[in-house]
């Protein structure tokens, strides 16, 4: 059974506080070298709604730092700015700061390539074989991906699996944004193949996907941003993103870079397989279609 955790508080650190203590977390994190990977998409001065907020980081990176990581690292990569820019922008600079940890743009050279798997070719085989990346991502033990519970106008959902597979495509090499100026690339002929490819080749140790706020709409930026409390935890990230997606209203199937994560065996979809020791999935849907629609609904017949 994969264990998911959802919590939910108005001060979103003791959230994420609870979610995260229901966890067997200590084995991750004591003495490794650990990666934290917050959204970090884009920020302006004026909008910072697309990205993870600077009291969620604080909370993942004080928990973490209990169990005496060897390195704590927040690792960016902006995808449509400057990484530098927009953790100073977003105020998580500050925090990476204060509570000690190091701060690494995995958009910068060195570059390296590393080769992709996909399903097999008799179902799904997606076009972008290699990837350009800096190597010093080759080199966590632990990879946390802390990401926006949000809707993706290509990817359906941009949860913990493609905060990690549209990020970690060095922009330094391939453009801000990761356009085919620079290089040619297939990133977006098939994102969720790619996505599915990059889950597999670079493995998600622990997901926290938190709606602090969510976006609902569109996205993964100029949505309607919505206040939710809400906290997604799980060492299978496969399915917190399940999770995830079922309280947008979406079930794996619908999501299909979760069905192809599913079938490369990288985690749980089905949530009969799932336990909740916290919130269960029912009072998370009704939770979030509450702050977010003004209704408890329960997509039971979904």
């Amino acid at each position: 059974m994969a264990t998911v955790v959802i919590t939910r508080d108005p001060a979103i650190e003791a959230a994420v506080g609870e979610a995260l203590g229901r966890l067997a977390l200590e084995p991750l994190v004591r003495g490794k070298r650990v990666a934290v990977k917050p959204n970090d998409t884009w920020a302006s001065a004026e909008d910072t709604t697309g990205v993870t907020q600077p009291d969620t980081l604080r909370a993942v990176l004080r928990h973490l730092k209990s169990f005496a990581p060897r390195e704590l690292v927040v690792s960016g990569g902006a995808g449509a700015a400057e990484t530098g820019d927009v953790f100073h922008i977003a105020g998580l600079m500050e925090v990476v700061e204060r509570e000690g940890a190091t701060f690494f743009d995995h958009n910068r050279p060195p570059f390296t390539s590393v080769g992709l798997e996909y399903a097999p070719a008799d179902d799904v085989a997606g076009p972008q074989r290699s990837v350009v990346v800096n190597p010093r991502v080759l080199e966590y033990e632990t990879l946390v991906s802390l990401a926006q519970l949000k809707l993706h106008a290509t990817a359906t959902v941009t949860l913990s699996l493609k905060n990690i597979a549209m990020s970690f495509p060095a922009a330094d090499h391939y453009g801000h944004p990761r356009s085919k100026q620079r290089h040619e690339h297939a990133f977006f002929e098939d994102m969720h193949s790619f996505i599915a490819a990059m889950a597999k080749r670079f493995p998600i140790h622990l997901a926290i996907v938190v709606g602090h706020p969510a976006m609902i709409a569109t996205g993964p930026l100029g949505g309607h941003a919505v206040e939710t409390g809400l906290v997604i935890a799980s060492t299978d990230a496969v399915a917190a993103d399940v999770v995830g997606a079922k309280l947008l209203g979406f079930g794996p199937q619908a999501v299909r870079h979760l069905w192809e994560a599913g079938r490369l065996g990288l985690g749980e979809t089905d949530v009969e397989k799932m336990e909740f020791p916290a919130l269960s999935l029912r009072e998370g849907i009704e939770a979030f279609t509450e702050a977010a629609y003004g209704e408890r609904l329960t997509f039971e017949h979904a």
